[in-house]
């Protein structure tokens, strides 16, 4: 277990090129005034993946096979596996365009062979390795791409020059009005990632079979709030650097050329920097958009979830070969990345009562049940969610 690095798998996923698009957007447009919202969302990511990492542990089983036992009614059940299959399956091929996209606007700062050629060349990359069906291998490559990302992020901050002034100034006079709204829902949503919470739960249950359930939990904790945490700083460094280059600049962002439209502001080394952080938010979301997609929509349908299997490797190629394909017809990811985002902070809520509800099962959990404060916890964010998506509802009619 001290080997299993499965909370950096967790952040690789969620920094991607929707975490960079929407973190940029939400510093241009509104400065550090949104960063409430960026700590909101890592404590509840913490607080909900460790949830999944207790009931990977506790019933080695996945997310998808829990919530399943918990429903008797035939007809729910249906739903629920309809739900899960479409919300995570199809979802994540949609997403997975994003993340090649993303990549490949990265590498093609550094060779111009159009995002199209080098989204081809990152599917297969992707394809390649996780057809090897070794977790190690995978495991070690999305570990380094994070750690590749958070210190080229920070070298970019820090060659910008940074107004702590500022920025301390934009943190003390937090934002939420209609103007701010979508881009708050897209930064819980990039950062609380429904299928990270499937993903978590099956990559814990494969790696803590046979193991003392106390020190698996503890060290799942422990190596999750590390790991999730360097995501969210990551995120805060990619917003304090937009905001640095943008806020109250008249200059338009824009995902096709952000690294150069960073260069007044960073130079031309910084700017190599960031689009390498893009390309490497791109491959780690590319590589475990479709490996969570497999994990959920197998666990759902009751299918093996061996990775070797030819039903798991046909769940997640499929999702690169629509990502491949959607990416190379050269649609801008842009407005498409903010509003699944924003989406996906829809969805969340659904996805968080289904956990709340099997976390309380104590005949199936027992003592990694959820505690009292857990469950308040847990419903905050619920109704933070809820009460923020009908917030933006309700703004669309008055």
């Amino acid at each position: 277990m001290a080997k299993d690095k499965s909370g950096y798998i967790i952040a690789a996923a969620f920094i991607g090129p929707g975490t960079v698009t929407t973190a940029s957007l939400a510093g241009a447009n509104f400065g550090l005034h949104l960063v409430w919202a960026l700590l909101f969302s890592v404590f509840a990511t913490i607080m909900l993946q460790d949830m999944a990492a207790r009931l990977g542990v506790a019933t080695q089983k996945g997310l998808a096979d829990a919530m399943k036992d918990q429903i008797a009614h035939p007809t729910l059940k249906i739903l629920l596996v309809a739900l899960i299959v479409s919300a995570i399956g199809i979802g994540n091929a949609a997403y997975e365009s994003g993340n090649l996209t993303g990549a490949a606007i990265g590498l093609n700062a550094f060779a111009n062979l159009g995002t199209g050629t080098w989204a081809f060349i990152l599917g297969i990359c992707a394809a390649l390795l996780l057809w090897t069906g070794r977790y190690q291998w995978i495991e070690s490559v999305l570990v380094a791409l994070v750690f590749i990302m958070a210190g080229v992020f920070f070298i970019t901050f820090i060659v910008a020059k940074p107004d702590v002034v500022a920025m301390a100034s934009q943190l003390l006079t937090p934002r939420l009005d209609s103007d701010v709204i979508t881009t708050v829902l897209a930064l819980i949503g990039t950062t609380i990632v429904p299928y990270n919470l499937f993903l978590h739960a099956s990559l814990v249950a494969k790696s803590s079979a046979g193991l003392d359930k106390d020190q698996a939990v503890k060290r799942c904790r422990r190596q999750s709030a590390q790991a999730i945490s360097v995501g969210g700083l990551i995120t805060l460094i990619v917003m304090a650097t937009a905001m640095m280059a943008f806020f109250n600049h008249a200059i338009t962002m824009d995902a096709a050329n952000m690294s150069e439209q960073l260069k007044p502001v960073l130079g031309d080394k910084a700017q190599w920097f960031f689009a390498l952080g893009l390309f490497a938010a791109g491959l780690t979301s590319a590589i475990t958009a479709p490996l969570a997609a497999a994990y959920a929509v197998c666990g759902a349908l009751g299918i093996s979830d061996n990775m070797k299997g030819k039903a798991f490797r046909a769940v997640w190629l499929i999702i690169i070969l629509v990502g491949v394909s959607v990416a190379m017809m050269g649609f801008k990811p842009l407005p498409a990345i903010l509003f699944a985002q924003a989406t996906n902070g829809l969805l969340l809520p659904i996805i968080a009562l289904f956990l709340l509800m099997v976390m309380n099962n104590k005949e199936a959990l027992g003592e990694y049940r959820n505690s009292t404060l857990s469950n308040i916890a847990g419903g905050c964010v619920v109704a933070t969610v809820i009460g923020l998506g009908s917030y933006k509802v309700l703004g669309l009619f008055f």
